[in-house]
């Protein structure tokens, strides 16, 4: 455009082209002078032009700042601005990593204690998850622990539910210097059934509780008369009897889905019932979204939101191979790909539920990270080596991945997409 402005065509103003009437008996030197002003007020004039234009087509070539937004919906946690999505990346080496010792922790679980229960490699514990366009804050758990104070931290849901809460204690105990000084209240053991754990970190006055509720919901006796194959009911419309326990938490966190099978449902005599009335032909996914409705309908009349953090950490990754007789391979390296292991009907409905709750709930979707990692299961390196185990993981392991990004969307400053 610059190049199309000539020069000449305003450099050469000539006096007889103006028509000044009675003005023609003025001296020449007038004209010249007015006209050397003209020359030089055309050139500031062109290049004024061209400053403008040029900022013109820079401000509208160039990608501008974008704030990321979930769909315009901000009910959820989810509307962050940057272009960091902590849960899309992929594990990287790092040899800083496991960030504490199993055998050094007494609330690590035998049964996920690989290195204490016989496996000879240790490559899976030097694995970092690495987001695609940010990093996660390398934490500092004297900062943690401190932040805590206080505070009470609740685990709801099942097994895998409780490795994260075990992850947790063993992460922070690594801060405290008298060990003795962080205890389970009541001196209860770790078990597979036990419905409650509470354990005190004294010295910050803070608890991390643990509430086995592997359905969410209430499991129940079925109705007088009920055909003899159903032995217990699975109550869709009723959260869990114990759910009182959990209002009064300043940190929840909830999952539920590896008990959402037919082996652990019909095989075992489990059915589903709504409103006093058994449901027979009621589909698992139909069951399981109905159940998160009754979640989100606590969520929402029941917590505080002035005080309670509440988080969801979606369906975790299993890597039992394919086929009639299903078979656990644990691998020495996680997978270079997901091998659709990051797709889960499980985690889609929470993560549709978690958009529409009325209150703040932060996603942990973390499907796709866990799809990597054929090489972190327990395996055979169980307290029970004769039932291989590829839905467990081991500790240390990515459990704490979840943790530390449960400490990132608690205590970073800087905010992130979720999913």
């Amino acid at each position: 455009m610059v190049n199309r402005l000539k020069l000449n065509s305003f450099g050469h103003f000539r006096p007889k082209d103006l028509n000044f009437g009675k003005l023609k008996h003025c001296h020449t030197w007038v004209f010249h002078s007015f006209n050397r002003v003209l020359v030089i007020g055309s050139l500031l004039l062109l290049f004024l032009v061209a400053i403008g234009y040029g900022y013109f087509y820079n401000t509208n070539s160039f990608p501008q700042p974008i704030v990321l937004e979930n769909a315009g919906d901000n009910r959820t946690n989810t509307n962050f601005s940057g272009e960091c999505n902590l849960f899309v990346g992929n594990w990287v080496p790092d040899e800083s990593y496991p960030l504490y010792n199993a055998s050094e922790c007494p609330f690590a679980e035998q049964g996920f204690s690989c290195l204490d229960n016989g496996r000879k490699d240790k490559e899976y514990l030097k694995w970092r998850w690495k987001p695609r366009n940010c990093e996660i804050p390398r934490f500092d758990v004297y900062v943690i622990l401190e932040k805590l104070r206080g505070k009470r931290i609740v685990f709801v849901g099942d097994s895998l539910s409780r490795t994260q809460w075990e992850s947790m204690i063993c992460i922070l105990m690594s801060g405290v210097e008298d060990k003795k000084s962080v205890y389970e209240v009541k001196g209860r053991k770790i078990t597979r059934q036990i419905r409650h754990l509470q354990v005190r970190f004294s010295p910050f006055n803070f608890t991390v509780e643990f509430y086995r509720s592997i359905f969410l919901v209430q499991p129940g006796s079925p109705p007088k008369r009920s055909p003899k194959r159903i032995k217990k009911a699975l109550m869709l419309d009723k959260l869990d009897d114990i759910n009182k326990e959990w209002i009064d938490s300043d940190i929840l966190v909830f999952n539920t889905g590896h008990w959402w099978t037919p082996t652990k449902l019909f095989e075992l005599g489990w059915y589903f019932q709504i409103d006093g009335k058994m449901k027979l032909g009621m589909t698992i996914n139909g069951a399981f979204n109905k159940a998160l409705t009754t979640w989100q309908s606590w969520i929402e009349n029941k917590i505080n939101a002035d005080r309670t953090r509440v988080f969801f950490r979606t369906f975790e990754a299993t890597h039992w191979s394919a086929g009639p007789l299903e078979k656990c391979n644990v691998t020495r390296q996680p997978w270079s790909d997901t091998n659709g292991k990051d797709k889960s009907a499980f985690s889609d409905m929470i993560i549709d539920t978690v958009k529409n709750v009325a209150i703040p709930v932060t996603l942990l979707h973390v499907t796709p990270m866990g799809a990597y990692r054929s090489d972190a299961h327990v395996g055979n390196w169980s307290d029970n080596p004769s039932v291989p185990d590829c839905s467990h993981y081991c500790l240390p392991g990515v459990p704490d991945m979840w943790n530390e990004l449960l400490f990132t969307f608690l205590f970073s400053e800087q905010q992130y997409q979720i999913h």
